[in-house]
């Protein structure tokens, strides 16, 4: 919500100032458009046009607006600028912000991109999700019978860092888009190759993977190389496994995929142990959401972005200066 004022007059207004707020007035308060205007004043629509701009340059009218969720738009202008994504969904965040607060917040607020798009899908489509805290914030924060007849598919192997129960949690997010789910029946890394490849010839984990890749928006969490790291929480990874990645020059991860900061993956042994979408795939879809807060996820975030797997980031304040801090 918002408005709009026009301010009153003081003794300090000029006479130009008295004929930028009769302009303002007429076509605000009034809801006159130029064309009328112009014929009221006797003068042509194009200096009406200028003279509302001036109006607003000079002071004259104020707008105000009220938002919900509060954002930080010029940092969200700043990723667009920088890295090239299609959008950016920023929290403006106070310094009283508590995590479980600061998740909640950016759940609703990248919930709002979610529910824009869902809405616009026609029937049959799908989408995907990589579940992590956030995604499963974004997910809670979105209305219910949101949608009729929109699926969802599991992006990645299951995890059990956060003591998610994926069956109900999908069955959940199904429910609010009046669609199936379609669960990956698989961890999300395994002890060798040769497990995952055979794992990926199963019928049922080969056609969600299959799914997987023609969903319209995919929605994921991005995870850093810490000890919060859902891998080694969930206990598919050891702390001197991870610390070893880290060694290698890998900074996140992604669906799965372990990644380094210009976003190179292929090269990297683990990658042949993990199950998820591809991030190769990822650059192909329509429409990608990572929803990822915290200054020690920023270096993960930066190296996704640059890979190009993600087209619209939410996140928060802190985090998005220090993702830029890292740059292009």
């Amino acid at each position: 919500m918002g408005f709009l004022r026009v301010v009153s007059y003081n003794a300090g207004m000029t006479l130009r100032d008295e004929l930028l707020a009769t302009v303002a007035s007429l076509y605000y308060k009034l809801n006159q458009n130029q064309s009328q205007i112009a014929t009221r004043l006797d003068m042509s629509a194009s200096k009406v046009s200028r003279m509302l701009k001036e109006a607003h340059e000079r002071g004259i009218v104020e707008i105000h607006i009220h938002l919900p969720i509060p954002r930080d738009f010029a940092l969200e202008q700043e990723l667009i600028d920088t890295f090239g994504i299609k959008d950016a969904y920023v929290l403006q965040t106070t310094d009283s912000s508590e995590h479980p607060v600061l998740i909640r917040s950016l759940g609703r607020l990248a919930a709002t991109y979610v529910e824009l798009i869902v809405s616009e899908l026609p029937d049959g489509q799908s989408i995907g999700a990589s579940w992590s805290e956030s995604v499963y914030a974004t997910f809670d924060a979105l209305p219910e019978k949101l949608a009729r007849n929109i699926s969802v598919v599991q992006l990645a192997g299951g995890v059990s860092a956060y003591g998610f129960d994926y069956t109900n949690l999908s069955q959940s997010v199904a429910a609010k888009l009046g669609g199936r789910h379609y669960l990956l029946h698989a961890p999300c890394a395994v002890e060798r190759p040769d497990m995952r490849d055979m794992l990926l010839q199963e019928p049922m984990i080969r056609d969600v993977i299959t799914r997987a890749g023609q969903v319209a928006l995919a929605i994921c969490g991005i995870g850093a190389m810490s000890e919060d790291n859902s891998f080694v929480r969930s206990g598919l990874l050891a702390w001197e496994e991870l610390q070893a990645l880290r060694v290698q020059g890998i900074v996140g991860e992604m669906c799965g995929t372990f990644y380094d900061l210009d976003g190179y993956y292929a090269h990297y042994d683990i990658n042949q142990r993990t199950i998820g979408v591809q991030l190769a795939t990822l650059r192909t879809l329509p429409r990608v959401l990572a929803v990822a807060r915290g200054v020690s996820k920023a270096v993960a975030i930066a190296g996704a972005l640059r890979g190009g797997f993600v087209k619209v980031l939410a996140t928060d304040d802190l985090t998005a200066r220090a993702v830029l801090g890292i740059g292009k």
